[in-house]
């Protein structure tokens, strides 16, 4: 699989066959935005790649989340900001697969934990610890291009969710690339 952010190439691992994109908040932030993304993921399925695709949140989503809790909150429960702050990506991830869907092209989102990415139980700056990545695998055998949910996972243990970090996204895609199916 190849790890592509935003169009460029950043790290190859195993073959070709799966490409893992990350499009980061600047490349998702409108629906014009995601529009073009969608055209880019068309291209490279017209090209026979199996696609994954890491999306962040749309452009200042995570800042405008931050600073919302702290007007509500002096200390917001790390539990809490990281339930608010998944929220972000979710809004990209279920955007872009509905473009792709209008253009034709199979395709369905998962959240970090759907997704079978696994971390450790440290909230705002989780360590991903194993992607189990079935439901990503079956959806590709299926032919669908896969939009995931960047900077989150889920705790096994607790079940909790959890975020990564800042940058948790580029964490994601490098990790999902690793783990993509040979």
């Amino acid at each position: 699989a190849r790890f592509v952010k935003g169009g460029r190439t950043i790290q190859t691992v195993t073959d070709m066959a799966v490409v893992v994109q990350k499009y980061g908040g600047t490349s998702v932030a409108d629906p014009a935005r995601i529009e073009a993304v969608a055209d880019r993921v068309l291209g490279l399925r017209d090209q026979g790649n199996d696609c994954v695709v890491v999306v962040s949140a749309m452009g200042q989503t995570t800042d405008e989340l931050v600073s919302l809790a702290g007007r509500i909150a002096d200390q917001p429960d790390p539990r809490e900001m990281d339930m608010l702050l998944s929220a972000g990506e979710r809004v990209s991830m279920s955007l872009l697969a509905m473009a792709l869907q209008a253009r034709g092209v199979p395709a369905v989102s998962y959240t970090g934990s759907q997704a079978g990415i696994l971390t450790d139980s440290s909230h705002g700056e989780a360590r991903i610890t194993e992607i189990t990545g079935e439901r990503v695998k079956n959806s590709l055998a299926m032919g669908l291009v896969v939009v995931i949910a960047g900077f989150q996972g889920v705790d096994p243990a607790s079940r909790e969710i959890t975020t990564l970090g800042r940058g948790g996204s580029d964490t994601s895609a490098v990790a999902l690339a690793a783990a993509a199916p040979k």
